[in-house]
């Protein structure tokens, strides 16, 4: 006998784009409301993506890519790992990425592989450019701090957020298809130690339990510092200390809901797009600040979008490998997609690019970039 379908949950980004999920168990949802933030509220209409799951979706006659990759069978292409490396099942429809469709999910996965390209792939295809980006509002004017990894993006909202900006996102931010509006998921950010060595109020946000693992992981990996450095390099133990360090010092950082760190008055859904700053980490001693074409952004930032969905598509040439018959328009032509929006919605922005070493001090950024905020 089937169980009877639970009520669907609609996760509602900024009436951006609008999820849906089918027979999820309370745990189903934590683990998309991990992914996406607090965004759960109703929407009218049909969503762009609905997620519908199942006690188990196919376990026989498959054919296989990867170890436990990936998998294939006459009814569809399945993804087998999530991010992180767990195990999963999830049927995924990649020719029909960018228009209506369902991803099939066995329950109690610990999260949904892929969501967050696929729901910037399905913004992509309405006109609205995601940007991996920071975004705040500070003396009535919105934010957006892009770059690549490492650049100094987060760092630059903790600058500000501590001169009493207002949050709108971290990690993703979405320009609207008008160019006027950027918004962001709410999703947790994470703050590493040396965060946290300059921003005492939000070391004691993070909890006691937290600060005690990152004080023992910084133990460790200074322990392993001294070790390595007292052995030859040939030697085998000093190699394997080689290894395990970058792994340890992976681990010197915590994830926090902004709700948690800023206080939720200091959150805003979206916000109106005034400037735009370039991030870039660089050999210098001094943080810098300087006018730049915004056609530059644009440019650098589709090689950034690129990067960050190498993921996605080595999935979707599996996808093609398992279907060479079928294919998917958006995702054959998203770089020149996203550089004619990119180009477009930038246009005539007052943009900047920012030099700094790193680490470097978040109050000084602060300084050096608070004359540019300014109406």
């Amino acid at each position: 006998m089937q169980p009877e379908p639970t009520t669907p949950t609609d996760f509602n980004l900024h009436n951006l784009i609008f999820i849906r999920l089918l027979d999820a168990s309370p745990s189903d949802v934590k683990a998309v409301a991990r992914q996406l933030g607090p965004i759960q509220t109703s929407f009218d209409g049909e969503p762009d993506i609905t997620i519908r799951f199942v006690e188990h979706l196919p376990q026989t006659k498959l054919r296989y890519l990867g170890v436990d990759d990936a998998a294939f069978d006459d009814d569809g292409f399945y993804v087998l790992r999530t991010k992180h490396k767990a195990r999963t099942k999830v049927r995924i429809p990649f020719a029909d990425i960018g228009r209506q469709c369902t991803l099939v999910c066995e329950t109690g996965l610990p999260a949904v592989p892929l969501l967050i390209p696929i729901i910037n792939l399905t913004a992509l295809a309405k006109g609205i450019v995601p940007l991996h980006a920071s975004a705040f509002r500070y003396n009535q004017l919105g934010a957006l701090i892009t770059g690549w990894s490492k650049g100094g993006k987060t760092e630059t909202l903790l600058a500000f957020m501590q001169q009493g900006a207002s949050y709108i996102g971290d990690e993703w931010v979405y320009i609207s298809a008008d160019g006027q509006t950027i918004s962001g998921i709410p999703e947790p950010i994470r703050l590493w130690d040396w965060h946290l060595q300059q921003l005492p109020r939000y070391a004691e946000l993070v909890g006691r339990g937290n600060r005690t693992r990152l004080s023992l992981v910084k133990a460790a990996t200074a322990a392993d510092d001294r070790v390595s450095q007292g052995m030859k390099r040939s030697f085998l133990p000093a190699k394997m200390l080689d290894r395990a360090a970058p792994l340890l010092k992976r681990q010197l950082c915590v994830d926090v809901q902004p709700s948690k760190l800023f206080g939720q008055s200091f959150i805003t859904p979206s916000s109106s797009l005034d400037r735009v700053f370039l991030t870039m980490s660089e050999d210098v001693d001094a943080i810098s600040v300087e006018r730049i074409d915004p056609e530059e952004i644009a440019e650098r930032m589709v090689f950034s979008l690129q990067y960050e969905r190498l993921t996605y598509y080595g999935y979707y040439l599996m996808f093609r490998f398992a279907f060479p018959d079928q294919s998917n328009p958006l995702i054959e032509n998203v770089e020149a997609i996203q550089r004619g929006l990119l180009t477009n919605l930038l246009k005539g922005k007052a943009a900047y690019l920012v030099r700094h070493p790193y680490p470097f001090s978040i109050a000084a950024l602060y300084e050096a970039m608070k004359p540019y905020m300014s109406a």
